[in-house]
Formats: C-alpha cells, sequence, structure tokens
C-alpha cells in the first residue's frame, strides 16, 4: 500500500474505504451496480439497488476522527450527488429503462486508523 509518512495516500485509503462500503452494502443484501460512476460533473462512489429502490451511497473514509466523517458530506455535496443520480438514472434510462421506484442517499462513513480494526457507520437515507 503507498504511504505519505507511515500513512496510506488518499487514493489508497478511499479505495479501501470504498472496497469495505461496497462489500457491506452487499452483505445487507443490496447489489451493486456501479462503483466511481463518472462523468463530467463529478463521481458517485457507489450506486445499489434495494429491490425496486436505488442507493446512491456517498463513502467518506479518514484514518482518523480530526475532519469528520458523515458530517463531511455538505448540502453542496449532498446537492452535486442529487444532481449526478439524476444524470446516471437519464443514462440508464437512455439504456433500456432504469425500473426505480425511489431513490435513497446513504453515507457510508469508514474509519481506518491505523493499527486498529476498521470500523464502519452505515446512515441509511442521509439526505
Amino acid at each position: 500500500m503507498a504511504t505519505t509518512r507511515g500513512r496510506p495516500d488518499r487514493e489508497t485509503l478511499g479505495r479501501r474505504g470504498e472496497d469495505l462500503a461496497a462489500d457491506h452494502l452487499a452483505a445487507r443484501g443490496l447489489v451493486v451496480l456501479d462503483r466511481n460512476w463518472r462523468c463530467r460533473e463529478g463521481e458517485l462512489d457507489v450506486v445499489a439497488a434495494a429491490g425496486d429502490r436505488l442507493v446512491v451511497a456517498e463513502v467518506k473514509t479518514r484514518s482518523g476522527t480530526g475532519y469528520g466523517t458523515a458530517e463531511a458530506v455538505t448540502h453542496a455535496k449532498a446537492a452535486r450527488i442529487r444532481r449526478l443520480a439524476q444524470r446516471w438514472l437519464a443514462e440508464r434510462h437512455a439504456a433500456g429503462g432504469s425500473g426505480f421506484a425511489e431513490v435513497r442517499f446513504d453515507v457510508v462513513a469508514v474509519l481506518l486508523a491505523p493499527g486498529a480494526a476498521p470500523q464502519l457507520e452505515h446512515y441509511e437515507g442521509a439526505f
């Protein structure tokens, strides 16, 4: 794992957190449809389905608690994620329909503190 002063670099840390979050969602019965979906305006970390509900999960991975976790999703970021979800749905619809009756926005906070087991908190319907 790439490190900076003994800690994983941001990209490596983020990827590990997203892997854990996707595994967590799958273990809860969700079907992961997309990871790191990108368009010109930004990126969705995890897009999953729970029956006819689309779940868009923002993953916040930290190596410590100094910068917060789930509260790091500001109103502006939540609004951007909603717009990106609309774009994802439009793209999916253009490719043959989405079939989702509702959309839920979750935050998965992952703490990867050095020398400790990963801690994960899942906030359903966070915004």
